[in-house]
This record gives structure tokens, C-alpha cells and sequence, in this order.
């Protein structure tokens, strides 16, 4: 194989198009993967836009990957051809900072993104460092595997690191593509779990998942309770009025955000104080994470809701993603 077919972004803010280029060659820590799937996330919107500066073109978005495995280098154990693995927004890391030794490799400073340093799943094949090519459960459908590697584990890992255990009370604000699945995980590893949404219609959505109530965000950005919870997770990019969940924490309670509103946001430390509350953000999850979210998924039925494209109708599905249309999650059948 000397030549692969992509589908890539020639400029800034530009409709994919089809692109060829040289073959992947691998170094013996990688993998070449043949792809059969692959997400879309806002990220891939964000790199085609180069909203954060890092984007080089032609830029191949796609980084919730799944296929197999075609050609390990000669370093690579655990893996081997035929192996159906999955990828995230995470190709590499240094190996040697106190984060990777920790098993942090997603807080590493010297990480890799596929889609930043590479090309993205929107391809034939790809070409990743073996130890984030994740072995796909054999309950996981390949077309569902792939929002899990990216939007799962970004939320499965954020209450995870906010203390979630079982028997606690956990709020999700937002029922999109990553609210969808905090819900399944918090309940179905064993928490009573409250959705704060704007929408009406999403309560009864949001009971099919495992949520126990629904509550109303008010137009002040107030959530509309007066109980206590011992985690509240973002995941909605927009400013509510913070002081106000916080104050629906209970002792030692965790404010967590994967969704990122923009500018700033004033809290009132007081607010912490009291009651030894917290607040963090959290991105994606370590490999040791992502093989402990794929195995939960798998052996407690959680499931992205997902809407498929062919590869020929792609900048069709990102512009749906564009315009908020998707329920929940968009995935492109690569081959």
C-alpha cells in the first residue's frame, strides 16, 4: 500500500473534500488500523475552524476511531492484526513526566492529539502510538464504540475524578451528546441521578436513560430545587449563575465542568468555604480510564444514541453537528 484515501479540509473553515496522500508508515511502538467508523465530535468543527489555533491543513478531522488492527510494529505487545480497536483524541504521550508514570497520560504536557499532530479517523486507515488503540468489547456494536471513545470517556472520567462511587446524588446539567451518557453511567453504576435541562420535552427523554427526576433550569440560570447533591456535571458550554449550584452541593460536594462556557465565571468563595465544596474541570480520560469506561459500557449496557452517514454525505453530517440536529451523537461509516 503506497497511497491512502482521506477526506480533509484543505483550508481553514473549508467542506471536506477527497484527499489522497502517501501511506502511513509505522515506527515499532505504533499500529496501522484499518477504519470502519468514526465519530464526529465539536472538536472536529473546532480544528476544521481552527478556533484554537493548533490546526494544520489539509487537516483529516476524526478522532472517535474504530476498526482493526492491520500491521503492529515490532515494540507492540497486547495487540495484534485483526484486533478491533477504538481511538480517542489522544495518539501519545512522552512516557517519562510524573503524569504518564502516574498513569495520567491524558495530563501529560507533551501529549499528542490524532487529529492536532495526525490525520484523523475520516480515512482509510491511521496510524496511532499502540498504547491508545483501545480493544473493543465484544458487546459494543462498532458504529456505537466510537462516541464512547471520546464523549464517554470524557464524562465517564470527570465523575469518576469528582469521587463517584455508588449510592450518591448526582445532577447532570444537559441531556445532549455528552449529557446523554453521563446519565447512563451515574446510573447505572448505582446513583440517583437528577437532569437540569431548559427543554420540556428532555424529561421524559431522560428517564429512559435512568434519571430519576428532571429540573428545570430557570431563565435566570438558577436550577429550580432546593436539594443537595454530592455532584453536579457540565456539560453545557453556557454561563449559569454558578454561586447558586454550588450552593446545591452538600459537604464535600464536587462542581465538575466538561462543557466550557467561554470568558470568565465569578464564584464566591465563600460559597466553598462553608461546606468544603469544589469545583474542576476534566478533558478526556487516561488509557487505564478509557479500558475501564469500554468495560463498564459493555458489561452495563451503555449505549451513545447515535445517527450514521456514509463517508460520501460527511460534511452533511458535520454541518448537522454545526446546527445542533444530531440526536445524540453523529457517526460516519468509513468502509
Amino acid at each position: 500500500m503506497e497511497r491512502t484515501q482521506s477526506m480533509a479540509a484543505m483550508e481553514q473553515g473549508a467542506d471536506l473534500q477527497p484527499w489522497t496522500r502517501e501511506a502511513p508508515a509505522i515506527r515499532s511502538h505504533e499500529c496501522l488500523i484499518k477504519v470502519r467508523s468514526c465519530g464526529i465530535c465539536h472538536s472536529d468543527i473546532h480544528m476544521i475552524d481552527n478556533d484554537w489555533g493548533t490546526s494544520r491543513y489539509p487537516l483529516v478531522p476524526g478522532h472517535e476511531v474504530v476498526g482493526e488492527v492491520v500491521e503492529c510494529g515490532d515494540a507492540v505487545r497486547g495487540l495484534r492484526p485483526g484486533t478491533r480497536v477504538g481511538i480517542g483524541w489522544q495518539s501519545s504521550s512522552c512516557g517519562t513526566c510524573m503524569d504518564c508514570l502516574r498513569g495520567d497520560e491524558n495530563l501529560c504536557d507533551r501529549s499528542e492529539g490524532l487529529i492536532v499532530q495526525g490525520y484523523g479517523g475520516f480515512s482509510a486507515h491511521v496510524v496511532v502510538d499502540a498504547r491508545f488503540a483501545f480493544p473493543i468489547p465484544d458487546g459494543i456494536e462498532t458504529d456505537e464504540a466510537g462516541p464512547l471513545l471520546c464523549g464517554g470517556a470524557t464524562v465517564y472520567s470527570a465523575l469518576r475524578y469528582a469521587g463517584m462511587r455508588g449510592g450518591q446524588e448526582i445532577g447532570v446539567i444537559g441531556i445532549g451528546g455528552l449529557g446523554h451518557m453521563a446519565v447512563q453511567f451515574a446510573a447505572r453504576l448505582g446513583n440517583r441521578v437528577t437532569v437540569f435541562t431548559s427543554s420540556p420535552d428532555k424529561a421524559e427523554f431522560a428517564a429512559t436513560l435512568g434519571a430519576v427526576d428532571a429540573v428545570m433550569v430557570g431563565e435566570d440560570g438558577r436550577p429550580q430545587t432546593k436539594r443537595r447533591f454530592d455532584i453536579i456535571l457540565n456539560t453545557a458550554p453556557r454561563h449559569l449563575a454558578w454561586n447558586s449550584w454550588l450552593n446545591r452541593l452538600d459537604s464535600d460536594g464536587t462542581l465538575t465542568f466538561v462543557g466550557i462556557p467561554g470568558g470568565a465565571a465569578e464564584i464566591e468563595l465563600g460559597v466553598l468555604l462553608g461546606k468544603r465544596r469544589r469545583i474542576m474541570a476534566s478533558a478526556i480520560g487516561s488509557p487505564a480510564v478509557i479500558t475501564e469506561m469500554l468495560s463498564i459500557a459493555d458489561r452495563f449496557g451503555v449505549r451513545p444514541m447515535i445517527e450514521t452517514f456514509p463517508l460520501e454525505e460527511v460534511n452533511r453530517a458535520l454541518q448537522r453537528v454545526r446546527d445542533n440536529t444530531v440526536r445524540y451523537r453523529a457517526v460516519v461509516k468509513v468502509a
